[in-house]
């Protein structure tokens, strides 16, 4: 995502161009063209302007063009700007950077006589195809933690629809959604608009107002045969995926790929047909190139989200082939007002990703490690599940690792709990013996025994009325693999 705004100590990397100059009174309410080079591949690109003479009231208004046309003007509203292919600082065009001669627009609006400014323009060049670069994509927050967020949001920008002012239907704003996801208490959201990346350019304008909110970039790809979340791009992908088109699902995986991107079906076990048209996954699929599953889809409230529909029943049959997939879950929002029990809410499911920090390359990364849960309830008031676990060997793991445990191996596990609700259960799914116990907070286990086969095994904490609350992630087992 293109952050807009940040001051130039912010930069984390040096420019690729630095040019200098000087306006005197002579150059008073005048404009000057400054040429700089855009090398060939550049798809986003950064400009800052600072200078020496505020104290003496000199201002100087900023603009750009590139070799066909004017891209955006922000006078003496902004020092910084942010173009990329498909978003823009507000004022900027967003689109293709052609490569070739651009130049920085300067305007004088007040230089006083016998005063003279010295100003500095510095330029970053980024390219996607590079992966993540921090000086586009900066941390909201830098500190390790658990992020709790949202992977599965409607606006306009698809078929997002709320009551207007007036009470009418109505394509629902953008800002609603980053609104009520806030007071949720989220630290993070995706707009997964079907089969478009036009939220993005809402995403750089909002981005800057709700600035402790991490926005992902996403899509939802909506095919025939299932859909497909794509997290951490906005780069075009081809979502024109035909009944049984297999080559045409390995392209799409290639380019996500490529992009460093991370791919989840989405709701796989809804029915498909003419009841919702490509809703379930039926697409024949190579799992080993699923990262991560959407499991739990807050999208039908009244059919139990961890019930028949969901995507629990495949993700336990993938985890027992040996397959490392991540279950997270999304509400599936698409109206941010409603607020009967029927509806959606956003936040309900949340995704509780660990992260090195606030940032979209953090949260992928916890998510492809594992380091993830689901609140089922979407309780924002710090509820936690996490656990690790020791062989007699001095083996150990924690949610997302994997652990050097063959048959009938003894376990040692603490979990760690916090905000278990009155009456709350700890259960275990997978190859170890089974557990069904009280909680009411971190407790360690009775040691537990690896069972015949067994690939991994995982914890949930069930509420008092027997369903879920919250649902970890496994720790992956292999009989004589390295621990992790």
């Amino acid at each position: 995502m293109l952050a807009f705004g940040l001051p130039a100590e912010a930069a984390s990397r040096p420019p690729d161009l630095v040019l200098d100059g000087a306006v005197r009174r002579t150059d008073h309410q005048t404009f000057r063209e400054i040429p700089f080079r855009v090398p060939p591949g550049v798809d986003r690109l950064r400009v800052e302007l600072s200078h020496d003479g505020a104290t003496n009231k000199t201002v100087l208004d900023l603009g750009v063009r590139d070799p066909e046309r004017l891209r955006g003007w922000s006078g003496g509203a902004r020092t910084s700007f942010e173009i990329g292919e498909s978003g823009a600082t507000p004022g900027y065009l967003a689109g293709p950077l052609p490569p070739g001669r651009w130049k920085i627009l300067l305007g004088a609006p007040n230089v006083r006589p016998d005063a003279t400014a010295l100003y500095t323009v510095r330029i970053w060049f980024g390219r996607s195809a590079k992966g993540p670069d921090p000086v586009f994509s900066p941390p909201v927050r830098e500190a390790a933690a658990w992020y709790r967020g949202d992977l599965h949001l409607h606006t306009a920008h698809s078929d997002g629809r709320c009551a207007s002012v007036t009470g009418r239907p109505a394509p629902c704003p953008a800002f609603l959604t980053f609104q009520a996801a806030r007071e949720a208490g989220l630290d993070f959201i995706a707009l997964s608009e079907h089969n478009t990346t036009s939220q993005a350019a809402v995403v750089q304008e909002l981005s800057a107002y709700f600035d402790d909110l991490l926005v992902i970039p996403a899509r939802e790809v909506t095919t025939f045969e299932g859909h497909a979340n794509v997290y951490g791009t906005w780069a075009p992908l081809d979502f024109r995926i035909g009944r049984g088109d297999a080559a045409g699902l390995k392209a799409l995986l290639d380019a996500a790929e490529a992009e460093g991107a991370l791919v989840a079906p989405n709701h796989p076990g809804l029915p498909s047909g003419e009841i919702c048209m490509g809703c379930g996954w039926t697409a024949a699929t190579d799992w080993s190139r699923i990262p991560a599953l959407e499991v739990i889809s807050g999208g039908a409230p009244a059919l139990g989200m961890d019930g028949a529909f969901s995507g629990l029943a495949l993700w336990d049959r993938l985890l027992s082939q040996g397959l490392r997939v991540t279950g997270i879950a999304g509400s599936d929002t698409h109206d941010p007002l409603r607020t009967d029990p029927a509806a959606p809410r956003i936040g309900r499911p949340a995704t509780v990703v660990f992260s090195d920090g606030l940032s979209t390359p953090g949260v992928l990364a916890g998510i492809r490690a594992g380091r993830v849960f689901i609140d089922l309830a979407g309780d924002a008031s710090g509820v936690r599940l996490d656990y690790a676990a020791t062989t007699a060997e001095g083996g150990r793991a924690v949610m997302g690792g994997l652990l050097s445990a063959p048959q009938d191996s003894m376990l040692d596990v603490e979990v760690t709990l916090v905000g278990s609700p009155a009456g709350g259960r700890l259960r275990s799914a997978g190859g170890v013996t089974p557990i069904d116990l009280p909680v009411a907070g971190s407790v360690v286990l009775p040691r537990i025994k690896v069972l015949p086969g067994a690939r991994w095994f995982r914890f949930e904490l069930v509420g008092a009325d027997g369903r879920r609350r919250l649902i970890g992630n496994p720790i992956y087992l292999t009989p004589g693999a390295p621990n992790s």
